[in-house]
Formats: structure tokens, sequence, C-alpha cells
């Protein structure tokens, strides 16, 4: 098993992601990265309230460069919930293609596009047959049927993660993937809310974002729906029964998934992140792994992943996930929640 990492653009204050990927290359197959100023799964690269770093651009260009040398495949992003009136246009065909084409001239291509549109997914297809086009995790394909639908236009597919304990169904998915030469790609550490309804609300407003960023917004609602529930106390049960996989459970999914993927696009210490999924094990702050990781909301209690129980993956991996009708993380929460001077 390898991972998929998310790429960042080199600050002042943090380490370069490039060299942390060096270090950790034999344990890393891909790089997912967005293009610039494109519409992504996270907000723009470069461009802040009409302020650009035109040195972002080369930076990109630089490591793009560095990555390819050391032998890991690159995936671009084309990601965006929504691209708008230009969503099926020969103008948004063109900046594709462009992007494709500026990338095999510069850094030797990218082998992997990563969409939520059919549309962008077909026009890959088209004009670069020779890029594995990836369906994203946002568009939450979790069935056979899903895969089936849009077998036509993406070599693989992230599982949606609301599937990711469930081992038995990721078999039944896996056996059809290899029986049409499709490949699947799990999310391992998605702070994300399980089954969030406010989903493809955020989804939107992310793709948005530049635009919302030049609004004059309400500023007494949180727009999040994970943190505006976090607020009670007793809601955060919830977050044990998101879809995340700590890093000592991961060798369970050693036969599904060859490559998993790694949130840390926006992570702020994606070292942390890369070296506990690599070395199967973390001491700390379970949250820390997580993008988004919620701390702030269980502050001045973290969740020490030292405390879990020696049952916790087979009762998470098996059970009927009708949580409302069971207390058995509310049990474990009781035990893993701790101040910080606690943490074992």
């Amino acid at each position: 098993m390898k991972f998929a990492v998310g790429y960042q653009l080199p600050d002042q204050d943090s380490e370069p992601i490039v060299d942390v990927i060096e270090e950790y290359r034999e344990h890393i197959a891909e790089v997912y990265f967005p293009w610039a100023d494109m519409p992504s799964g996270r907000a723009p690269l470069a461009t802040a309230h009409g302020y650009t770093d035109w040195t972002a651009q080369r930076h990109l260009e630089g490591d793009l460069f560095r990555l390819r040398e050391m032998g890991v495949k690159l995936d671009v992003l084309f990601n965006a919930a929504c691209y708008g009136g230009r969503a099926i246009s020969e103008w948004l065909e063109n900046q594709v293609r462009s992007v494709l084409d500026y990338i095999e001239a510069g850094a030797g291509g990218a082998e992997i596009a990563t969409t939520t549109s059919p549309f962008v997914a077909r026009t890959i297809q088209k004009y670069h047959p020779e890029v594995e086009v990836r369906a994203s995790i946002n568009m939450k394909i979790g069935t056979i049927k899903g895969m089936k639908y849009l077998a036509d236009v993406f070599d693989s597919f992230h599982v949606q993660r609301e599937f990711n304990r469930d081992l038995d169904y990721l078999r039944e998915l896996r056996e059809w993937a290899d029986e049409h030469d499709k490949r699947l790609i799990m999310l391992a550490n998605s702070g994300c809310m399980i089954h969030c309804s406010g989903q493809a609300f955020h989804d939107n407003m992310v793709a948005h974002e530049t635009e919302i960023d030049e609004c004059l917004n309400v500023r007494d609602w949180n727009a999040h729906t994970c943190w505006r529930y976090l607020q009670e106390d007793e809601n955060r049960v919830s977050v044990l029964q998101n879809t995340w996989v700590r890093p000592e459970d991961l060798h369970h999914y050693e036969d599904l998934f060859p490559v998993v993927k790694l949130a840390t696009r926006m992570h702020a210490r994606p070292r942390m992140v890369i070296d506990a999924y690599v070395n199967r094990h973390f001491t700390g702050n379970l949250l820390d792994l997580m993008e988004p990781g919620f701390g702030p909301a269980f502050a001045p209690h973290i969740i020490d992943n030292a405390r879990f129980p020696d049952d916790w993956f087979d009762r998470t991996s098996t059970c009927d996930r009708r949580c409302h009708a069971c207390d058995y993380c509310r049990q474990v929460l009781e035990k893993v929640l701790v101040s910080f001077g606690e943490m074992a």
C-alpha cells in the first residue's frame, strides 16, 4: 500500500511539502494538486481578494518537475462542485485541454486527473486518453450501479467515504472494479461528518469562494454544518462515528486499496499525517490527523489515540450503522476523551 498526498504551496512558516514527500518517497505513489486559480475542492491556490502571489505558479511548476524526478505520479484536480454556466462549454473544454497540454510540455504530463464533472472527464478522455480519469471523493460514488453509470468516462473511483468501515462491502466493490478494469481509492483521514447533509451546500460555497469573499456576508451565523453541530457537547460522539481510519487499523485494507489518499492540502502538519500512516502508529490527539480536525471544538479536551479499546476496529467495521440505537461509541468516547495533561 502506498499513499496519495495533497500539495501545498511553500511558505515561510512551514517546511516545503515536496521535502516531506522526498523523505517518504518510497511510500508515496501520487501527489494531487489544483492548477493556479481554477475552482477546485479547496480555496484558490494563489489569489485572495484580488491579490495574486505571482510566484505561486513558478513554485508549483518547479515542484511538479521535482516530483516527476522522484517518480511520483501527478494528479491534477478539476474537482470543483460547480463550474457555473460554463459547465458544458467549449470554454471549459479549452481550459482543461490547455492545462493538461501545459503540464505535458513543462513537467512531462499528468498521469491522473481527478474531477467531479462527467463533462471534464469526457474532455480528458477525448483529448488526453493517456491520462487516468478519476472520480472525485465529492461525487459520493459508493455503489456498483454508481460506478456503472459513469464507467464510460472514468477509469478509477474514490469510494464514498461512508463505506470505509464496511470491509465486506468494499470487497464487493473491489471485485466489480477488478472485473471491469477500474481502480478504487480510499480517503483515510477525512474529518468530515458521515452522511453530512450540509456537504452539497459547503462544496458549492468552496467552488464560488472567490465570489463569496468579495461579498458583504452575514457574520452572526456559521455556514459550516459540522462546526455548528459540534458546539453542543452531546454531539461530540458523532466524530467517532465518522469515516476516518486510524493508522493502526490501516493494515486491514492492504488487499483492497493499492493507494490510499491522505487529506493534506490544507493540513497544518502534513508531515505528521504522512508519518503516522506510513508507520501505522500515532501518539497524540487523533483529531490532529484529520482534515478538518475539530480540535478547537473539543478544547481543552483531546481524543487520545492510545486509549482506544482493542475491539474498536472489529466493532466499528461490523456494526449495522444504526448509531441512534447503539451506545458503543459513546462508551468509547468516555475513555478516549481526556484533558491534554491526561494523555497516555
